[in-house]
């Protein structure tokens, strides 16, 4: 992907939760694309994040896009009320979705679009049948649940096989990656295809840019450097 075309999402739950109101207007001055939201039950994976009224109230400050990220058991039961909240996406993942055309179909006849996320150990040959139904696909580089942990190595190539089939297929689909998306990891997966990047921790939310509105340009600079020679 050319560096005109990667849109970049911050990762709200890497905010300063106690100073949310003060890093979302930050994180909309800086020209990020999107908020991504985790939304966790501790039962898809082990920890709880997050809700409807967080989003509904950022909808109401700020226009930046928001995007919902379902880590959730049963995610269909929850699809209006994200929507009603504001979501302009939303994604569900493969393994928690029984009947998953449906549920995607249900997200976009609510209002919003429609993604699906998969988790590193499970087959991309899960996506074939569901390529005709989203928007996106979120390929999760970490285990879900928890920020800060190392980039699984396979993904790289898991990337490249999966926007190799959306080009086979002549579908417009983004490919989002989230999880320890260094600028180093970022260039390799742009190289890749990968063309949405959910940053928390690893890139713009940590001491090396302590003023947030300046992170996104700095991270920017960071990728096409290093996309020259990775």
């Amino acid at each position: 992907m050319k560096d005109g075309q990667l849109k970049y999402t911050a990762s709200v739950m890497c905010a300063d939760l106690l100073n949310l109101e003060r890093d979302l207007g930050a994180i909309e001055r800086s020209g990020f694309d999107e908020l991504h939201y985790d939304i966790m039950d501790g039962a898809f994976v082990p920890n709880l994040t997050l809700g409807f009224d967080v989003i509904r109230l950022a909808k109401e400050r700020f226009s930046i896009p928001a995007s919902a990220h379902l880590m959730l058991e049963r995610p269909e039961k929850y699809i209006d009320r994200f929507a009603e909240a504001g979501c302009d996406s939303i994604t569900v993942h493969v393994e928690a979705c029984a009947h998953a055309p449906r549920t995607l179909n249900a997200i976009r006849e609510a209002g919003s679009s429609p993604g699906i996320a998969i988790n590193p150990a499970t087959p991309l040959t899960r996506l074939d049948y569901l390529l005709d139904y989203v928007d996106r696909i979120l390929v999760m580089t970490v285990d879900p649940g928890y920020a800060g942990q190392k980039l699984i190595s396979s993904s790289f190539e898991r990337v490249k096989i999966l926007r190799e089939n959306i080009s086979y297929r002549e579908r417009r689909i983004d490919i989002e990656v989230d999880g320890n998306i260094s600028a180093t990891n970022a260039a390799i997966l742009a190289n890749q295809g990968a063309n949405r990047f959910v940053l928390g921790t690893a890139s713009v939310f940590n001491a090396r840019y302590p003023d947030l509105e300046e992170a996104l340009p700095g991270f920017k600079e960071e990728v096409a450097a290093e996309r020259a020679v990775v």
